[in-house]
């Protein structure tokens, strides 16, 4: 599954274009701010009909316009396009000339892995964004997993929501149970999921870092996975739920932490360290997903050879897992002419033009 073609109108700075992307390695060279992110963000938009940097819709939209739209045509796909519109606020989603309701059926189409800056959140920043990064991963090959993580969502919302109201009765007697069921599910999926993952984590720092025992460990909020212990545990938190209009316990609450043996390793590790575990972990969960279902991902790589040395450059390299297409951002001092392909395609950007090299 590749992606053919992209053309954007009025998506950030980009110029209006047709762009072919037909090729294994597309490399992007330009000074920053000329585009090459905002290129990965519109083919990482036809994916999953969303910004990888959490911008909100109305920020892909050019300035002094109303709208923009993103279209992608496929190869190797039983798809033939993606479009997707933003006009005056509401976006709307096309695959192949069919209107999608849920977002959620674009998962299966061109599944992408975007390495980014914005990943050192998974390691440096909030629980939440842990938690986003491994539900996200799951989410890529288990579309029940993210059925159920919806249906949770929408049950704590509608709990915190009567909280406020100080109906306790309402959420010992109809909501609980629900959120309960869920929760479960949710936990279970987690945990399993979060030994896998670290099993593949583990092999790969030793392999690019020469540091052994690195491991993911998950720590569910609910201490106890029987549903009588769980309500139990609801009605005794009650109290204070009430008192803080929010629902103190749950998967919402759940935490994932790196270790070395029994140390903290996140809390300890060097900035380059740190760097490197949030490459790798995006390394993992390419990886994961074609464990798990037999297919390459597209990856797309801004700017994430920059901060390393050559050695590492070389070891992340090799740990890349298979893929069917990778596009890379690099600036134009960068050594990327070694990295050169026959069937390399090298654009340049400058003011959101592209120009295709003689590099090519």
């Amino acid at each position: 599954m590749t992606f053919k073609t992209l053309r954007v109108s009025g998506f950030r700075n980009l110029a209006d274009a047709e762009i072919s992307t037909t090729g294994k390695d597309i490399f992007l060279v330009g000074e920053n701010g000329q585009g090459k992110t905002n290129f990965l963000e519109a083919l990482y938009f036809c994916s999953y009909a969303s910004s990888f940097r959490g911008a909100a819709d109305k920020e892909l939209v050019r300035s002094g316009q109303k709208s923009c739209s993103a279209h992608t045509r496929f190869a190797d796909s039983q798809y033939d396009e993606v479009l997707i519109k933003i006009d005056n606020g509401r976006k709307s989603v096309f695959l192949d000339a069919k209107r999608l309701d849920d977002r959620r059926d674009l998962l299966s189409v061109v599944p992408c892995v975007v390495f980014c800056h914005e990943d050192m959140g998974f390691v440096a920043g909030t629980p939440e964004q842990r938690r986003w990064f491994f539900d996200q991963s799951q989410s890529l090959y288990d579309p029940l997993y993210l059925d159920d993580l919806r249906k949770y969502r929408k049950l704590l919302k509608t709990r915190n929501v009567i909280l406020k109201t100080g109906n306790a009765q309402t959420v010992l007697d109809a909501l609980d149970p629900q959120l309960t069921w869920y929760g479960l599910r949710l936990m279970e999926k987690r945990a399993e999921a979060a030994a896998c993952f670290s099993g593949i984590f583990s092999t790969l720092y030793n392999e690019v870092a020469g540091i052994e025992h690195i491991s993911v460990r998950y720590t569910p909020s609910w201490k106890d996975s029987s549903e009588n212990h769980v309500l139990a545990s609801l009605r005794r938190q009650l109290e204070p739920d009430m008192a803080s209009g929010v629902t103190l316990s749950g998967p919402h609450r759940d935490r994932y932490a790196f270790f070395r043996g029994n140390e903290s390793f996140s809390e300890r590790a060097s900035t380059g360290q740190r760097r490197l575990l949030a490459l790798l972990l995006r390394v993992a969960q390419a990886r994961r997903f074609h464990d798990t279902t037999g297919k390459n991902p597209v990856l797309l790589l801004d700017d994430v050879l920059l901060e390393l040395d050559g050695e590492k450059r070389r070891r992340f390299l090799e740990a890349l897992p298979d893929y069917d297409q990778a596009f890379y951002t690099f600036l134009p001092e960068e050594p990327y002419r070694r990295y050169l392909k026959p069937d390399t395609l090298v654009y340049h950007l400058r003011d959101g033009v592209f120009s295709l090299s003689p590099d090519t």
